[in-house]
């Protein structure tokens, strides 16, 4: 299984396909997902994507960390896992 990556810092106007093709020469991408406010549709800013391996999601974030993309310089790192809560839940 691939490593995913957080890429910030987006431009509001960047598309997951155009973003997946900045990621696909340096390896396969399994997956693209710019995240969206859920009232208003609009892009967040950032997005995760998945690389194939471990390897390729390390020359992805070495080659496109600082990158300029759409008039934006990206942020990309390896993703963190979400912290689970048990907020509510008794």
């Amino acid at each position: 299984m691939g490593k995913k990556i957080y890429v910030g810092n987006l431009s509001y106007g960047t598309y997951e396909d155009n973003l997946a093709d900045y990621f696909k020469e340096h390896g396969e991408v399994a997956s693209v997902k710019i995240i969206t406010d859920r009232d208003t549709g609009r892009s967040k800013g950032f997005a995760f994507v998945e690389m194939g391996t471990d390897a390729e999601a390390q020359a992805a974030i070495t080659a496109l960390n600082g990158a300029e993309i759409d008039g934006r310089r990206l942020k990309v790192n390896e993703a963190m896992d979400k912290p689970r809560t048990n907020y509510g839940r008794y």
